[in-house]
């Protein structure tokens, strides 16, 4: 017996930020779209991972008509702050950006969002249905067979678009011919706390010392989000929650409000890019077209650019036939993947300790970390990418 067939204009895989947003801002535009998401509501609605919104990327979520909630619980930040040396140094964003801030508004708050306002619409969203094979991208039909609810089912559709991230089908069934990967792989990772602490600092501290980075962000006034740089392969069973907030104190030079540890994970660390993001049919946003170290703040913010590029070119599709959005949305979309990419190396290689630096290099980073604090073109540089590049 064949699969059941539905039909669509728009097949979006994956339930994350980029693929909610993309649907919410094709139904205001009277397009649909049905979005197929492998993982439960209730993983994706508690999945930990970005916090922190550029200006643009709050700004896509009030014009998608999901901003309330953000713009009542959201932090406001118009500054952060560099510490090394033994010394903290404030780059004052909002002053240096024109007027732009970002704010700290968990990923999971964010997808909590997007699904609610779907799901309240009647909008179609399938949970527990794993994507298991893309076809016929180079016609005007392609399809995602899906399995769900213990059965196999086809969608047919005018446009796929492939936003379930790095691990997900949807690169993959770009024809390898045509692919080209660039990436990097650090020689470090994150370990990761969420703490029932209120905050060490009302801004961001990003700490290069000579024991490795540490970042001290936060969810909310009474949540604190940590980070340690450790060894990619660093044992989470090495390190009970002294050793961790013993750590936090040394590289953060003070003393930590300490509380019960909610989760902790250890996070590698990769640049990654695909080229193209489009092969006929089938779109890439996200995660499943690039990859940056959370140095940068940058990933939840690349896949909203996505979608703002690749929503633009799908209306103006679906309304008059014009294709040239969609045949541009590659090399548009990457010109800003590039430059976020480049932000996010340049913070990581900065911040960090490598190992096999010589003491040269060591003296270089922390030169150049002098020169960024006491120059406000310097200080620009960092709050320009920092708030968020230009969406096009």
């Amino acid at each position: 017996m064949p699969a059941p067939t539905l039909r669509t204009q728009v097949g979006i895989i994956g339930a994350g930020p980029a693929g909610l947003l993309l649907g919410q801002v094709l139904a205001r535009a009277g397009i649909e779209s049905v979005v197929i998401e492998a993982q439960s509501r209730a993983y994706v609605e508690s999945r930990v991972r970005a916090g922190l919104m550029e200006h643009d990327a709050c700004q896509q979520m009030r014009d998608a008509g999901v901003g309330e909630r953000m713009d009542r619980e959201g932090l406001v930040h118009h500054g952060i702050v560099l510490r090394f040396g033994g010394t903290s140094h404030r780059i004052p964003l909002t002053d240096l950006a024109g007027g732009r801030h970002v704010t700290v508004y968990g990923q999971q708050e964010v997808v909590k969002d997007l699904i609610a306002a779907r799901l309240a619409d009647g909008l179609p969203l399938f949970f527990d249905a794993q994507a298991h094979a893309i076809g016929a991208i180079d016609t005007a039909r392609p399809t995602v067979g899906f399995h769900h609810d213990g059965a196999d089912h086809v969608l047919e559709c005018d446009i796929i678009a492939g936003a379930d991230g790095f691990h997900g089908i949807s690169r993959d069934a770009m024809p390898a011919d045509m692919m080209r990967v660039f990436e990097r792989v650090y020689p470090f990772a994150w370990l990761g706390i969420l703490a029932e602490a209120p905050p060490v600092s009302h801004e961001l501290v990003y700490a290069s010392h000579d024991r490795g980075f540490a970042l001290a962000s936060m969810r909310s006034p009474k949540i604190t989000r940590l980070y340690l740089q450790c060894a990619p392969d660093e044992n989470l069973a090495d390190w009970p929650d002294t050793r961790i907030w013993d750590e936090l104190d040394t590289r953060l030079a003070g003393k930590l409000t300490r509380g019960p540890i909610l989760q902790r994970g250890i996070t590698p660390l990769r640049s990654f890019v695909a080229e193209p993001m489009r092969a006929g049919r089938l779109f890439l946003l996200g995660d499943a077209a690039h990859i940056v170290p959370p140095t940068g703040a940058k990933g939840l913010n690349l896949a909203f650019a996505d979608v703002h590029v690749l929503s633009a070119a799908l209306v103006a599709f679906f309304r008059t036939g014009t294709t040239s959005g969609l045949d541009s949305y590659s090399e548009t979309a990457l010109r800003r993947v590039w430059k976020a990419e480049r932000f996010s190396w340049w913070m990581t290689t900065l911040l960090h300790r490598f190992d096999a630096y010589s003491p040269f290099e060591r003296r270089m980073q922390q030169a150049e970390l002098d020169y960024l604090t006491t120059s406000r073109a310097g200080m620009t540089t960092i709050a320009e990418n920092y708030v968020g590049l230009p969406l096009l």
